[in-house]
């Protein structure tokens, strides 16, 4: 069982969440946590993956154009990735940046990829996913460590 955190970093902010979720993949133990970069992402990556978590910076209300890319590039396998668990992140710089937007643009292509979407926890925001201003401070870090946990106890549910 295996959990790919894909992410697109260019300030350090979005890599840093990504890495407060992999906590909490490892957290909940016998699921394998592969943590990458978008241009470092293999179709392998994809298809040996039960669940992908992407994140991205906000880029005009949307993810990132090398997030983005990733989704496009691997199209083909779309058959292939149907009902795996797909969640979502993302930072801005500015409070009001579009992080939910930005959010949504990601869940959409795991919609289109026939994957079974999942938010964050109700005890972290329950809402779309997790997402920061900047860097994550405490509190966030804390909540996208139970995103990931969650995202891993599904996996393993669903492997039964």
């Amino acid at each position: 069982m295996q959990v790919l955190i894909m992410y697109y970093s260019r300030s350090g902010n979005t890599k840093r969440l990504a890495e407060e979720i992999a906590k909490g993949v490892k957290e909940a133990g016998d699921v394998k946590c592969v943590l990458k970069g978008t241009s470092e992402i293999t179709r392998d990556d994809f298809l040996s993956s039960d669940a992908i978590i992407a994140g991205s910076p906000v880029y005009f209300g949307t993810m990132a154009a090398e997030m983005k890319e990733v989704f496009d590039k691997f199209v083909g396998i779309r058959g292939q990735m149907e009902d795996k668990i797909g969640a979502a992140f993302a930072t801005s710089a500015d409070l009001s940046g579009g992080k939910e937007t930005t959010i949504i643009s990601i869940i959409q292509a795991f919609l289109i990829y026939g994957m079974i979407v999942v938010g964050d926890p109700l005890d972290a925001t329950g809402h779309y996913g997790i997402s920061c201003t900047g860097m994550p401070d405490a509190k966030t870090a804390s909540n996208a460590a139970k995103l990931g946990k969650r995202v891993a106890l599904l996996v393993k549910r669903l492997n039964r």
